[in-house]
């Protein structure tokens, strides 16, 4: 596995999960909005690795470029942050994805299919991630790639925690998320996501599975969220 990303505390406490684990990982600090950094990066692991066996196209910030708060400039800024790279990736790494067969997962957002006002810039990337899933499925087809696009709603990660505690009632907040999620009213966590993926990426499990999209949200983007749990028996 290789990790391409700046350096944060996020990353860091996954690659020591890895390490403790005794799981083979490579991280390399990049600046995914350069696509001559992308490109380079791609070079590495060609040169190092030889294979490509599965992108998963997961960077990304609800940086909040609204349409009445923000600017052209700003919307482009945040195409670059959450658009741009994986276009450049999947791009650069294209040649060893046709080697390989290999499968590419993008992960996009329910913003995308619900909105949520004052992020412009992220609903645009997000929307597009969408388009660019099944498009490149079906350019990919001649040369056996699968592209496919997990889209998460609400999901407990360490920068949703952090961002809970800027609040000045943290619980109530969370409560009140909770209640809007019709299976079992909690958040969806980060494992269920990454469970997604992998199955995604899996050239057994999931063989004949390209241009979809999987949302994992327990039931927050299509049931009706004012549903009443039943009893659990």
């Amino acid at each position: 596995m290789v990790i391409l990303s700046r350096v944060s505390p996020g990353v860091v406490e996954f690659l020591q999960e890895l390490q403790s684990k005794s799981r083979p990982c490579e991280f390399v600090d990049i600046e995914l909005e350069d696509p001559a950094a992308c490109r380079k990066a791609t070079e590495h692991i060609s040169k190092r690795y030889g294979q490509l066996n599965g992108l998963v196209n997961n960077a990304g910030v609800n940086d909040g470029v609204g349409l009445e708060s923000g600017s052209p400039e700003q919307f482009e800024g945040s195409l670059r942050r959450n658009l741009l790279h994986c276009y450049s990736l999947v791009h650069y790494g294209l040649p060893m994805l046709k080697q390989s067969r290999g499968s590419i997962v993008n992960i996009g957002s329910k913003v995308a299919l619900t909105g949520q006002g004052h992020t412009s810039g992220y609903a645009a990337a997000k929307g597009a991630i969408l388009a660019l899933t099944r498009e490149w499925a079906a350019e990919l087809l001649p040369y056996g790639i699968r592209v496919n696009a997990v889209m998460p709603a609400e999901v407990m990660t360490p920068a949703y925690q952090a961002w809970l505690q800027t609040l000045a009632k943290p619980d109530e907040k969370l409560a009140h998320i909770n209640a809007q999620i019709p299976l079992e009213h909690r958040m969806t966590r980060p494992e269920e996501i990454a469970s997604t993926v992998v199955f995604l990426l899996s050239p057994t499990q999931s063989s004949h599975t390209t241009g979809q999209q999987l949302i994992v949200d327990g039931g927050y983007v299509h049931l009706d969220r004012m549903l009443t749990a039943a009893p659990l028996h």
